[in-house]
């Protein structure tokens, strides 16, 4: 893995994917696409192509070669999303298939355990992160081979996991026992919270819902236009009676689904209809943001204005910086205890 040139935040992430900036940009269904993680690569950090926003392995394959173009041949990401269903995971074999044969270096793995894709990913010289929500499962990661963990607070827009505890407080508990890079995912929208990440020893964040507002995000404008000036009340959760909590938008949709939960609602087969996949993208397309639980987290807070992937993210370090120095000018005269 190439080193990044004089990054001016440098960590062990930012020599692990040979980034310059200490930011992952996380896999989103539907959005993360070659077009958009180009874009975050090409800003110095890392993102992630999402392959089930693709109808199928030759269409993802496609989306391979177009992002390496794109990128001039520096490394991208693929993530990969272990599921619970079989049927989901035999999917899973062709889109290995293709990061192996086109030779992505890159990976985010999340979900289940990734144990049984290491051999052929480091095989083929890959570097895995695997998300967690958990630091066992983040410990339990590491012991089977990945090259580093994010660990995901309850803030996280998506699949938090069922543990409420906030990014932060997982991370650092990580910090303590874990040898891998650690980032934190989950609320990040800020340049001060990257700092604080760093500050307190970790070697990164992942963003997700900070990136929604970005030129390369395919999404309808009018779906853009309504993250704008939202706060961090934005989200809300949904389905846990399904024990699969999902942080989203509060929108119609999701008010409905709360609501048929709290009458004591708990059947996939009336829950289904509103919360599929397919419901999110036609929301994407279509900028009706009142339809579909659509992913999201209250790092929204900080979607300001629609600008390139690359000014969202060069503000974000030139704030983190900006932050860090502060910190240091203050603690200057700190005494050695």
């Amino acid at each position: 893995m190439p080193t990044p040139s004089s990054p001016k935040l440098p960590t062990r992430l930012t020599e692990l994917f040979g980034i310059e900036k200490p930011i992952l940009c996380g896999g989103l269904m539907w959005l993360a696409t070659a077009e958009y993680v180009a874009a975050v690569v090409n800003a110095g950090a890392m993102g992630f192509i999402t392959p089930r926003s693709y109808p199928d392995a030759d269409a993802f394959r496609d989306a391979v070669r177009r992002c390496r173009e794109m990128t001039g041949g520096k490394p991208f990401g693929v993530n990969l999303y272990i599921s619970a269903r079989p049927a989901e995971n035999e999917k899973m074999k062709a889109y290995v298939d293709v990061v192996v044969e086109e030779g992505v270096t890159c990976i985010e793995t999340a979900g289940y355990s990734p144990e049984a894709l290491l051999p052929r990913l480091k095989q083929a010289g890959c570097v895995v992160l695997h998300k967690a929500t958990t630091v066992r499962h983040a410990a339990k990661a590491a012991s089977a081979g990945v090259d580093a963990v994010a660990l995901i607070g309850a803030e996280c827009g998506g699949h938090p996991g069922l543990g409420d505890l906030p990014a932060m407080l997982l991370a650092a508990r990580a910090l303590e026992s874990l040898d891998v890079p650690v980032v934190v995912g989950g609320g990040i929208g800020s340049g001060r919270q990257i700092a604080a990440a760093l500050a307190m020893g970790a070697d990164g964040v992942l963003l997700g819902s900070r990136m929604l507002v970005a030129d390369e995000i395919w999404a309808h404008p009018l779906y853009k236009q309504h993250l704008v000036g939202l706060d961090e009340t934005c989200s809300t959760t949904v389905l846990r009676s399904l024990k699969n909590t999902y942080r989203c938008l509060a929108n119609e949709t999701a008010a409905e689904v709360a609501r048929l939960e709290s009458a004591g609602q708990s059947d996939y087969a009336v829950l289904g209809p509103l919360v599929g996949g397919p419901i999110q993208k036609v929301a994407y397309e279509t900028g009706d943001w009142t339809k579909g639980v659509l992913s999201l987290g209250p790092a929204a807070a900080w979607c300001d204005r629609l600008e390139p992937a690359g000014t969202i993210l060069d503000r974000l370090e030139a704030d983190a910086l900006s932050c860090l120095r502060a910190t240091a000018a203050r603690l200057d005269g700190l005494q050695p205890a």
